[in-house]
Order: structure tokens, then C-alpha cells, then sequence
């Protein structure tokens, strides 16, 4: 791979944006983004419907993963900008393509904050019984929408410390859960392989669930190709970030499952009830496990409300720099999108009151609307990757400064297993009616951004 460059960082999609953000604050950021509520809590259910072959469905989606994020950092070295993967589909593909991405995109980060708010405010009020969720889920709000409408190196001091607690966590929990699986943590017992022997037991269709639900704890990666645009060096932050990706995902989610499965039954109640962090702390015996796991997923959700924050307004900001949007969306001001903020935040907040007012129709339907978004966004990724590379090695070579791996091949075979992604959604009956939803929200979305273009290209 060719060395990144690292003298004057190149001229971005995003000049009016400030360029606050360290290579400190990407790199945890990078970490951080892998580590969300989903994988401390959204694990279980894949566990007991897949049992100990889950390693193999975080293994093998986590394989698919870190194809797109390859694809992604190289488009994104070459290209910085806080649209990432929409401006790199409207740059490879046409306008409708970038409009399609980047606002299906912005609803499922919106939608993302305030079910991250409604599940800590659930943590919180359940340490102070009597105090109401909503007036959690409004504080949780507004402190981030303050950080986000700040200087964007506010942003990254939050999620510096956010992703510094998440990530000493997770690795003080694989640390004593190998001392245990080896027999040398004081007061426990190895349970060998004992609760592994079973291991796919309830066969194939167990680990196809198992490996829809694993696909979907993935999500947040993408952040630090937005963040990227907006920091020292762009093309230095992304390479750094996509190149470390392949031991962030082994070590995080894989390690984490198999040290798992190893010390719990799979089919044990707490794994769904508890979560299955604080019953393998159980397990072990640790005095206060379920409490001290309870603060790092709050802490997870609260990172995870301030990044899709910042991640939403970032890509409305460009998608209205490029003409996609409303103009007042637009507006910067000390470096940061302030409209876009507000906007991206007042949506999210309008998420947790539908959760209230229609929580038996209109806040379902909208789940599952954005249910297989963050797929829909992969397919765009590797087809605009597809068609840039060449692009860039046409006209402009000194610009892949990260590569994907054995193109073409590996780009189609992500595809393949997208479209193999598809079709178990669309073989069960809980995700199917998300890929329909979906599916729906994205053909609109579709049409008028064609529409759009069309009409711009009369003009």
C-alpha cells in the first residue's frame, strides 16, 4: 500500500467547515464507533438464536464489514468530505444517488438518537425511581445539541473520553474473561468447552438470525469518514482509521462473543434478560457487574446521541452544499452547521415523542423504515467504489493513498454478500416487513432525487 501523505492536508468538499479535530480524537472516535449499545445488550438475542455459532455470523458479517469500510476509506482518502459515502455515490453514480443516500441516511442518524435517548433515559430513571423518562431524554438533548452547535473540537473531546471508557471497559471485560476461560482468575473455574459442545443448536436457521442481528450491531463505523473531513489532516485520519479497523472488529465484537459463549450457557435466561455482558460478569462472580456494565452502556447510548448528531447535520450540511436540500440547512457559523444541528436534533427529539404518542403504529412503522438502511447505504458504497477506482487511477493515482483489497474481486464479492444479506431478510418474517419498509422509504426517496436532477439539468 502506497504511504499516506502527510504534509499539507488537500483542500476538502467542506471549506467553510472548521478543522478542529486532532488525529487523537479520530483515532478514539474510530474505536469508539465500533463500540455501541448493540453490542452490549443487541448481542443476546443473537446468542440465543444462535447459540455458540454466533461467533461464526460476527465473524463472517464483520468480514462483509470491513470490505465497506475499505471501499470507503480509499473513496474517502482520495475525496474528503463530511458527506462521505453520498457525496462519493453523487460523484460516482449521479446526483439521485448521493440525494438517496445521504437523506435516507440522515433519517435512520436522527431516528438512531432518539431511541439512544429513550434507552438511557430507561437506565437513569431506574436509578432515580420516580423521575420521569422524558425529562431525561429532553436533558440528554439538549446538552448534546449544545456540544454539537459549540466548536466541532467539543464534539471530540466528548467522544474521546466517551469511546476512552467504552474501549477500557470492553478490554478489562476480555481480560478477565480469557484469566477465567484459562483457569487463573482467583475464586472461578475454567468451564473449558463445556458450553460449547452445542453448537449450532437450532441449526441453520439459528445462525442466519444470528447473523442478521450482527450485521446491524455494526452500525456507527462510518462516523469517522465523516469526522475525517473536519480534522488536521484528512487523508492521514482516514487511513489510520480504515487500517486499524481489521483488529477493532476481531478484538471488539468476535473476541468479545467467543469469550462469551465460552463462559455462559447460551440458552441461559440472563444472556437476553441482563445482557449478555453482566451475565458473563455474573458468572464470574464480580460483586456489582450489572451495575458497573449498566454505566457503560448508558455511557455507549450517550456517545452514540452525540456522534449521530454530529453525523446527521454533517450530512444534511452537504447534501444542501451540493444543492439537496434547503438552503437554511446550510448555514455555518464559527465552523459548525448551527441549522443543521438544530434541525438534526429537534427530528430526533420529535422520534421519542412519537414513542409516547403513537407508540403502537406510527413509531414502529418508522423503525422499521430504517431498518436496513445502513445496507442500502453499503450497496452505494461499493458501487461508487467501483466506479471511482478507475476513475482515479485515470486521472488521478497520487490520490489512492488507501486501497481496497484485490479489486475488483473483493468489491463484487461484498456485493454478493449484500444481496445474500437481502434475501434472509427477506426469508424472515420479522425483517422482512423492514425490508419492505425500506425499500419504500428509499424508492421515494429515489424518485424525487431523480426528479430533482432532471429538473436541475433543464435549468
Amino acid at each position: 500500500m502506497p504511504s499516506t501523505t502527510t504534509g499539507t492536508p488537500p483542500t476538502t468538499d467542506d471549506a467553510s467547515l472548521s478543522h478542529g479535530l486532532k488525529q487523537r480524537h479520530l483515532s478514539m472516535i474510530a474505536l469508539g464507533g465500533v463500540i455501541g449499545a448493540g453490542l452490549f445488550v443487541g448481542s443476546g438475542a443473537g446468542i440465543a438464536a444462535a447459540g455458540p455459532s454466533i461467533v461464526v455470523a460476527y465473524a463472517l458479517s464483520g468480514v462483509l464489514v470491513m470490505l465497506v469500510m475499505r471501499m470507503l476509506g480509499e473513496m474517502s482518502a482520495a475525496y474528503p468530505s463530511s458527506g462521505s459515502f453520498s457525496a462519493h455515490a453523487e460523484r460516482a453514480i449521479g446526483p439521485w444517488a448521493g440525494f438517496t443516500a445521504g437523506w435516507s441516511f440522515w433519517v435512520l442518524l436522527c431516528t438512531a438518537v432518539g431511541l439512544e435517548g429513550i434507552g438511557a433515559a430507561k437506565i437513569v430513571s431506574g436509578w432515580l425511581p420516580g423521575t420521569p423518562e422524558w425529562a431525561w431524554v429532553a436533558l440528554f438533548m439538549v446538552v448534546f445539541c449544545a456540544t454539537n452547535l459549540a466548536a466541532v473540537k467539543n464534539f471530540g473531546e466528548f467522544e474521546f473520553w466517551f469511546a476512552a471508557l467504552k474501549v477500557g471497559a470492553i478490554t478489562l471485560f476480555l481480560v478477565l474473561g480469557v484469566l477465567a476461560i484459562l483457569g487463573i482468575l482467583p475464586g472461578t473455574d475454567s468451564p473449558g468447552a463445556s458450553h460449547l459442545t452445542d453448537f449450532l443448536p437450532n441449526g441453520g436457521e439459528g445462525l442466519v438470525i444470528g447473523l442478521l442481528a450482527s450485521v446491524f450491531a455494526y452500525g456507527g463505523l462510518e462516523t469517522v469518514t465523516i469526522a475525517a473531513a473536519e480534522s488536521e489532516n484528512p487523508v492521514k485520519g482516514v487511513a489510520s482509521a480504515v487500517r486499524t479497523a481489521m483488529w477493532r472488529i476481531a478484538l471488539f465484537y468476535i473476541g468479545s462473543m467467543a469469550v462469551i459463549v465460552t463462559l455462559v450457557p447460551w440458552d441461559s435466561k440472563a444472556v437476553v434478560e441482563k445482557g449478555p455482558y453482566v451475565a458473563a460478569l455474573d458468572e464470574l462472580g464480580i460483586p456489582g457487574a450489572g451495575q458497573l456494565m449498566n454505566v457503560v452502556v448508558l455511557v455507549a447510548l450517550l456517545s452514540a446521541m452525540n456522534a449521530n448528531i454530529y453525523g446527521a447535520s454533517r450530512i444534511a450540511y452537504s447534501l444542501v452544499e451540493r444543492g439537496q436540500g434547503p438552503k437554511g440547512l446550510g448555514r455555518v457559523s464559527g465552523g459548525v452547521p448551527r441549522i443543521a444541528v438544530l434541525a438534526s436534533s429537534v427530528f430526533g427529539f420529535l422520534c421519542v415523542l412519537l414513542s409516547y404518542w403513537r407508540p403502537n403504529d406510527v413509531f414502529p412503522w418508522l423503525l422499521n423504515m430504517i431498518g436496513a438502511v445502513i445496507l442500502v447505504v453499503w450497496i452505494f458504497i461499493a458501487v461508487s467504489q467501483l466506479r471511482l477506482r478507475r476513475r482515479l487511477e485515470r486521472e488521478a493515482p497520487d490520490k489512492l493513498a488507501v486501497r481496497m483489497w484485490a479489486f475488483p474481486y473483493l468489491t463484487w464479492a461484498a456485493l454478493a454478500g449484500m444481496a445474500a444479506v437481502f434475501v434472509l431478510m427477506a426469508r424472515e418474517p420479522d425483517t422482512r416487513v423492514q425490508l419492505y419498509s425500506t425499500g419504500g422509504m428509499v424508492l421515494a426517496l429515489a424518485a424525487v432525487g431523480y426528479g430533482w436532477q432532471k429538473a436541475r439539468a433543464k435549468q
